[in-house]
């Protein structure tokens, strides 16, 4: 069974910043795919970030674009989202999610597994 479980969200004062961990368990993700997708109450669930195990570029929101940066750690099976300069648009639940067939990164359809979600909360 694949899990993968976030941490690191929190509340946090607009221009701050806040780092993600998702720690993934129970299959190999060398050649996976890992995005953060995120969902405000009321809105549908947004992409946010991609990146790929076996390295190439990286993807972003363009509302994220210049302030979170997405990275991982291979030998940890895990993926971090650093945000910074945080605004409170940017408040959230924030969901990890791994693609085993690396299809479209931005869509959320590509994505087999998710994680249960980090509440991040940006007060002005």
């Amino acid at each position: 069974q694949v899990q993968l479980v976030e941490s690191g969200g929190g509340l946090v004062q607009a221009g701050g910043s806040l780092r993600l961990s998702c720690a993934a368990s129970g299959r190999t993700f060398s050649s996976y795919a890992m995005g953060w997708f995120r969902q405000a109450p009321g809105k549908e669930r947004e992409f946010v970030a991609a990146i790929r195990w076996s390295g190439g570029r990286n993807y972003y929101a363009d509302s994220v674009k210049g302030r979170f940066t997405i990275s991982r750690d291979n030998a940890k099976n895990t993926v971090y989202l650093q945000m910074d300069s945080l605004k409170p648009e940017d408040t959230a639940v924030y969901y990890c999610a791994a693609d085993a067939h690396l299809g479209i990164p931005v869509l959320a359809a590509s994505y087999d597994y998710w994680g249960q979600g980090t509440q991040v909360t940006v007060s002005s």
